[in-house]
């Protein structure tokens, strides 16, 4: 097995799309609601491109052991892709409510390991407080946090790796030489 060599290091395009990320980051979060509707539509095409070829993979398997598993599958991720994009408002609940579950239970989660850590007991409380508290404020504003709350993720990760970008760049194949005044960063 080939292992992959490379270096990461910062050019001035780096800074640039960074910046640029960020700059999205922030549309996105004062454009929240359009960001959630637009995100739960390019989920439901995601998934039913992936019922699709999940199909014609199928199509490959006819006669053969895992058919019906294949096309099955593929059938029904279609199905569902379809049933999001044509219900985006209950999709967007139901995406809601997932992620409300997703942070109650690492809130509970991070409180429990915390009794187990007597080192990082801090840091554990105090993230499993913020955790069990937001998804405690998601799942009980549930149809009011729908509108909002997949855009202002989106915009918060996409802020995040804007400013991941412009401060430590990207990773750059080995062949490629870092320009001349790159910092490099190992």
């Amino acid at each position: 097995m080939s292992e992959m060599r490379g270096s990461r290091y910062l050019t001035a395009w780096d800074f640039v799309i960074g910046a640029l990320l960020f700059v999205a980051g922030i549309v996105l979060l004062a454009n929240a609601a359009i960001a959630t509707k637009v995100s739960v539509v390019f989920i439901g095409w995601l998934v039913f491109a992936a019922g699709v070829c999940g199909l014609a993979a199928a199509l490959f398997r006819i006669g053969k052991s895992g058919f019906w598993s294949a096309a099955v599958g593929g059938g029904l991720l279609a199905v569902l892709g379809l049933a999001i994009l044509r219900n985006t408002d209950a999709a967007a609940v139901t995406l809601t409510l997932v992620a409300g579950a997703m942070f109650l239970v690492s809130g509970i989660l991070r409180l429990t390991a915390s009794a187990q850590e007597p080192e990082d007991r801090i840091a554990l409380v105090v993230a499993g407080v913020l955790s069990t508290a937001l998804g405690l404020i998601v799942l009980f504003n549930l149809f009011d946090a729908s509108y909002v709350l997949l855009g202002v993720l989106l915009g918060i990760q996409v802020m995040i790796d804007g400013l991941a970008m412009m401060v430590i760049g990207r990773w750059h194949p080995a062949k490629a030489s870092p320009p001349q005044g790159a910092a490099i960063l190992h």
